[in-house]
């Protein structure tokens, strides 16, 4: 037949791609590279990355750019250089105790980053697995997750923090434990969708009756289709994470000193301001554009995940 339906056979191919994008040469490519293909044409959001990258570069290289370039450590202590201004000898200034603070800063940097990035791995790991269990089974299941997150929403973060670190001294790891713990209901609650409505598809039926397991078929059919929602959550969780760091730390329940991160340096310079404002103005500029920068990020994989 030269025609079906009333479209000629040869262009039903062309017609089938209309949902999907094109390669250069006319090839299909995949959602992701797609998806990738359209987030490059945002030139708001490849400038928030490209900032991002730089400031996650200069965090990873803080060892090497303070001990082979600035020829200091974060913990060095000049008491003769307290509060010198920025100039040639101390590029962003010195603090209360004479010690750089662009090292510091930059070292900050990695604890800052770090708990960002650990915080939303673990956050993301047990809600995506909590909401995969409550959606694909529900049952008891689902009543349990939904209890424990109603429970949880009923106790104040806040006290719960202060009480915390009251009894343990904070550190990165303990900090990251707990953000990380406390902060997975709103992942298991998308992913717990998804996972009500994927279980409905003809192909998990189809997969159920070929024999496939329930494991089986969370990790291979429904998982993947909750990837882009649950990858636009852990951005936001980064930037959530470093900002609530900076808080805690700013009322004294954060990173301790002397290890450094933005907050507690905000914090030490809360005295000084008046006099000497580059030791919170500089602290406080690049928690705003790195959190800027994940929060652009953030919306634009939302805004790129939402077109199939």
């Amino acid at each position: 037949m030269a025609h079906q339906a009333g479209v000629p056979l040869e262009a039903a191919p062309r017609l089938a791609r209309t949902s999907r994008e094109e390669g250069p040469e006319g090839d299909v490519v995949g959602y992701y590279r797609g998806a990738w293909r359209r987030f490059r044409r945002d030139r708001t959001s490849m400038v928030a990355l490209a900032i991002f990258l730089v400031i996650c570069l200069l965090a990873l290289a803080a060892p090497l750019i303070a001990e082979g370039v600035l020829g200091t450590d974060p913990a060095r202590q000049r008491l003769q250089d307290r509060f010198a201004a920025p100039g040639a000898r101390y590029l962003l200034g010195a603090d209360e105790y004479g010690r750089d603070q662009l090292t510091r800063l930059l070292h900050g940097a990695r604890v800052s980053i770090s708990l960002g990035f650990i915080v939303a791995a673990i956050s993301v790991s047990l809600g995506t697995a909590v909401g995969l269990l409550a959606g694909y089974f529900g049952g008891w299941i689902d009543d349990l997750v939904n209890a424990v997150i109603q429970i949880k929403r009923g106790i104040p973060f806040l006290y719960l923090l202060i009480m915390f670190a009251m009894i343990f001294p904070p550190t990165l790891l303990s900090l990251a434990i707990l953000f990380g713990a406390w902060g997975w209901s709103g992942v298991s609650r998308v992913v717990r969708g998804q996972a009500l409505a994927g279980r409905q598809r003809d192909y998990v039926d189809a997969a159920r009756a070929l024999g496939a397991g329930n494991l089986r078929i969370m990790y291979r059919h429904i998982l993947p289709n909750t990837g882009s929602i649950v990858l636009t959550i852990a951005g936001f969780d980064v930037a959530g994470t470093i900002l609530a760091e900076a808080g805690i730390s700013f009322l004294g329940f954060g990173i301790q000193p002397p290890t450094a991160s933005w907050g507690n340096m905000l914090y030490q310079a809360q005295t000084t301001m008046s006099s000497e404002p580059w030791l919170g103005v500089f602290p406080g500029v690049f928690i705003f554009l790195t959190v800027l920068c994940c929060n652009i990020l953030g919306d634009a994989l939302a805004e790129r995940a939402a077109i199939r």
